[in-house]
């Protein structure tokens, strides 16, 4: 029998053991969606929920807004019709492998098939990935075709220089257990962080240890596969791929005191070659702005090292950081893996990066690295030359190819010189 829809009262859970046993136990790690069962974040029959937050959860302000101001009805249920995945992503080993991935839901994107049966019984199951496809234009890549570096070839990419995608968007699911042993912390400690350190917004975190899935209210991930997303899995097949983090500034509205956007931009080009040569190519887009630390704390970071006594200088780089924010980086990237293992993922053969923790986090979780590939000199923004400078300093960058002084004056911009 299907339940209707009804909004209940919320109950605040502020001692432990006033609530009634879960309803759809979860089995992380599971190696079939129905061993696994579903990640229920439902705010209408609070029964069902065997999760914590809900979904889309920086948005879920927006959401609220939207429902008191009567433009949105609080039980509408989404209609997943015609809303699959455009290519079927997995399921791939990893997936049963509970250590694997613990920071997003794998089964996330195919919950109408998955979960049908629940869903028809009135279980608020949602999807946390979608899949689907798309043209990337960028201005680079249209320069690169007058270049003559890259030509259309029709599939992979068009005149005058649109690239053909797959990409998904990712939620973040997180396994509590999973993450804490990610962290070498203690799952208590990281319920009661997480508790504090948002206000007490969750007291479920410390209230409901039978609850071990929480959805936090932060931005997710986009991924950008360039070729055949079913050969990802397969090592025999290269695969270039850049993980990029968040940079408003530069990677929408061209800042030049960073090379974020040129990075970006160079990883796409590199991706949509690998892609015309037979392989793949992959581009991860996290939401962490400012090392994760917010663009208001960047910018603050910005004035101060303008405005300290000798100017903006290498070395006093990652302390104005520490300064305004407490800490140099709050990415930590140990999480960051999770999307590669989601994709099935076992060996990367050009990584976009020069960034020893993505490296070693990605070496660590298993997954196999051939060549490091750094920033071409002509690509780095003269304003860049601190932030390249610091980071060589404090080790940050392990590839030889990193650009001197001397070779910033040619930094006319990718195909802008030809």
């Amino acid at each position: 029998m299907t339940r209707k829809p009804s909004i209940q009262p919320i109950k605040l859970t502020s001692h432990p053991g006033e609530h009634n046993p879960v309803l759809h136990p979860l089995r992380w790690g599971a190696p079939t969606a129905k061993e696994r069962g579903p990640v229920v974040a439902t705010l209408s029959n609070i029964a069902d929920r065997n999760a914590i937050g809900t979904h889309s959860g920086s948005y879920t302000v927006y959401r609220a807004l939207a429902v008191a101001a009567g433009r949105l009805d609080p039980v509408h249920r989404p209609d997943l019709t015609d809303t699959s995945p455009t290519d079927l992503i997995g399921p791939h080993p990893q997936w049963g492998q509970p250590d694997r991935i613990v920071s997003l839901d794998p089964w996330g994107a195919g919950v109408a098939d998955s979960f049908g049966e629940a869903i028809a019984a009135g279980v608020d199951v949602r999807p946390t990935i979608a899949v689907t496809k798309a043209r990337l234009q960028l201005p680079e890549l249209e320069l690169a075709v007058r270049a003559g570096r890259i030509e259309p070839c029709g599939v992979h990419l068009h005149a005058p220089g649109d690239a053909s995608v797959t990409k998904a968007a990712v939620e973040p699911v997180w396994h509590l257990p999973g993450i804490a042993a990610r962290f070498g912390i203690d799952e208590s400690t990281l319920r009661r962080t997480l508790f504090e350190q948002t206000a007490g917004m969750f007291p479920e975190l410390v209230t409901r240890g039978d609850l071990e899935v929480f959805l936090p209210p932060i931005g997710g991930m986009t991924v950008y596969i360039f070729g055949d997303p079913k050969t990802l899995s397969d090592p025999s097949v290269r695969l270039t791929a850049r993980v990029h983090d968040e940079c408003n500034g530069s990677d929408v509205f061209g800042s030049d005191i960073c090379t974020c956007r040129p990075y970006l931009v160079h990883g796409v080009e590199e991706c949509v070659r690998e892609a015309q040569n037979g392989g793949n190519g992959l581009i991860v887009y996290f939401r962490k702005e400012g090392r994760a630390l917010g663009e208001v704390t960047k910018f603050l970071v910005y004035n101060a090292r303008k405005r300290q006594a000798g100017g903006d200088r290498a070395e006093q780089y990652f302390a104005r950081t520490e300064c305004v924010a407490g800490v140099q980086d709050a990415r930590f990237q140990a999480l960051m893996p999770d999307v590669l293992h989601w994709l099935g993922i076992q060996r990367i053969d050009r990584l976009l990066s020069m960034s020893n923790m993505k490296y070693d986090s990605i070496v660590g979780s298993g997954i196999e690295v051939g060549e490091r590939v750094g920033i071409p000199p002509e690509l780095v923004p003269p304003d860049a030359r601190v932030e390249i400078d610091a980071k060589l300093a404090a080790g940050y960058f392990t590839d030889g190819t990193v650009p001197d002084a001397s070779e910033l004056k040619k930094a006319k911009g990718r195909g802008l010189e030809d």
